[in-house]
């Protein structure tokens, strides 16, 4: 069995607990329904890849992290997660900033997993170049959710609010795609030279 086989089933486990935990009684069920859709359609692409193209632990810490962030949203809905208010009053904000964390974490996860991806495949080889790819690419993800909240809000009216989460901010999708960019900026500054060692090791 290889790491990766070993690593998989942890995830499983990690998730299955979580969307139990997140789905006994959420806050809303379509809106839990819409926010751990990525978890339904990660995992199976995951295990499909379990061979031909093993992610790095780094990446898989991430997305495991990434998926876990998503539920604890659709459970409570974004805007009133609990540990967001304890934020909001600490630091004396105008809203819960949960939403805000949960699109950093919508460009900083996606900009280490297609990093690996487009050096391991081979598709660009200049290095400035890929981190240009990146950010565009995590802006292009950031816009289609936006989308996709748009199109939530039109189909579901009022319904969608706690989808959307917007919290009364005529902004919020703004500051949602410049919260993706950040994200993926922090991600390709502070992960990148791990990053490529465990692509190396990968590799060895």
């Amino acid at each position: 069995m290889t790491s990766t086989d070993r690593r998989l089933p942890i995830l499983a486990i990690l998730w299955s607990i979580g969307l139990l935990a997140s789905g006994w009684a959420p806050a809303d069920r379509a809106t839990w329904w819409m926010e751990i859709a990525p978890v339904l359609i990660a995992f199976p692409i995951l295990v499909a890849l379990r061979r031909s193209f093993a992610f790095t632990t780094l990446a898989l810490v991430l997305i495991a992290l990434h998926g876990l962030v998503l539920m604890l949203g659709g459970a409570y809905t974004y805007a009133r997660v609990p540990i967001g208010f304890a934020v909001q009053d600490w630091l004396h904000l105008a809203r819960n900033p949960y939403d805000r964390f949960g699109h950093l974490m919508q460009g900083f996860v996606p900009a280490i997993v297609l990093r690996e991806i487009l050096i391991r495949t081979g598709s660009i080889a200049s290095r400035r170049l890929l981190t240009v790819t990146v950010l565009a690419y995590c802006l292009s993800v950031s816009a289609l959710y936006e989308l996709i909240e748009f199109g939530a809000a039109v189909a579901l009216g009022q319904g969608a609010d706690a989808f959307l989460g917007t919290q009364g901010d005529p902004w919020d999708t703004q500051w949602d795609m410049l919260m993706c960019l950040i994200g993926a900026i922090l991600a390709l500054l502070l992960l990148s030279r791990v990053h490529d060692r465990q692509i190396t090791g990968l590799r060895s």
